[in-house]
């Protein structure tokens, strides 16, 4: 028994280290692992915006401007609208959309003013829009250009049916709603025939109603060459133009190099464009110097469209001496250098002054 008893003691003394050594034991930690840190990935970088594709340049230019112009509307006959001038009427709208405005005095002092559109289509309200003469008639003609007016002479009316201008008369010829409309608000502060409106989407779609020719005849050339810079070399300073057309009216032209456009100012106050209340700018300024005669009673004038005379182009800030000429009533003017060489204007809009041999021309 006592064997038995000193086996069984010898066993469990056996048994002893294992259990030490179990997991209920101690035991060493495990090291911990060099586990190297994880750079964060890079944030990929944004592609750059596409550069916006520019916008095509149409290689047709605009035989008014120079500047393109939508190959359908190269060769169209443009649109001359008679403006009123007189200082009550003012501002005029569409004005800074006009690829040409001729200013020729009218009765008593007072200007008014033929602005062409090569396309009129988007230009928005136009006006107000007056009567016509025989001599603006003439500059309608030497541009082959439909003639928008409201009313005329008798001379005028006269004269359309001899020449055979091709004429649009809010009066007479545009059924209200039509061509045209009369402005509430100039009616009754300006008075009833300083009121009548007509716009660019009016006239397109009376001219589509119309059977008349809207296009030049092939080979048609209305005079004018263009280059990228138009200043005259060797020219004097011309950093303003003032032109005196009677005691009722100065035009004053102010260049602005930022721009590179002569600034408009009459009546001692900015040129503005009713419809964006901006002042209005030109890239080349003529002043062309004719003769004048009053005609009857009512002031009304004749001017010399034809013939020959002298004149001044500024243009960049620069001005020069030049003569022009138009040898017939449909013929374009031509002008040139006073050696004879053509003169070429600047890309861009043009104000054509016309005035009484005589006048003063300040340029400075």
């Amino acid at each position: 028994m006592k064997k038995r008893i000193l086996a069984l003691l010898l066993a469990a003394l056996m048994i002893l280290p294992l259990a030490a050594c179990g997991p209920f034991g101690p035991s060493e930690e495990p090291e911990e692992e060099d586990i190297p840190a994880v750079e964060p990935e890079p944030e990929p970088e944004p592609e750059p915006e596409p550069e916006p594709e520019p916008e095509p340049v149409s290689p047709y230019t605009n035989p008014l401007t120079g500047l393109p112009i939508d190959e359908e509307k190269v060769n169209d006959r443009p649109v001359a609208i008679m403006l009123n001038n007189i200082k009550v009427a003012l501002p005029q709208c569409g004005v800074s959309q006009a690829d040409i405005i001729y200013e020729v005095n009218a009765e008593g002092g007072i200007t008014r003013m033929l602005a062409v559109y090569q396309d009129p289509s988007g230009v928005g309200n136009i006006g107000t829009v007056r009567s016509t003469r025989p001599y603006y008639l003439h500059l309608a003609l030497g541009l082959d250009a439909i003639l928008l007016h409201a009313g005329g002479s008798p001379a005028a009316y006269s004269d359309i049916k001899t020449l055979g201008v091709t004429n649009l008369d809010c009066l007479t010829g545009g059924l209200e709603g039509s061509l045209y409309w009369r402005d509430p608000t100039r009616r009754q502060k300006a008075g009833f025939e300083h009121s009548v409106f007509t716009s660019g989407e009016r006239i397109m779609e009376k001219l589509a109603k119309s059977s008349f020719r809207k296009e030049h005849a092939d080979g048609y050339d209305c005079g004018l060459t263009f280059v990228d810079d138009g200043t005259p070399a060797g020219g004097m300073t011309a950093d303003q133009l003032s032109v005196y057309f009677s005691g009722y009216k100065t035009g004053v032209f102010t260049y602005d190099p930022d721009s590179g456009l002569y600034m408009i100012q009459e009546y001692g106050a900015p040129y503005v464009d009713g419809n964006t209340g901006k002042q209005v700018g030109v890239t080349n300024v003529l002043v062309l110097f004719t003769s004048e005669s009053v005609l009857d009673s009512s002031g009304r004038l004749s001017v010399r469209m034809t013939g020959t005379g002298s004149g001044y182009y500024a243009c960049g800030g620069s001005a020069c001496q030049i003569q022009w000429s138009k040898s017939a009533a449909n013929a374009p003017f031509q002008y040139t250098h006073t050696d004879g060489t053509p003169l070429s204007l600047g890309r861009g809009t043009t104000y054509v002054n016309i005035v009484q041999t005589g006048n003063s021309v300040s340029i400075s």
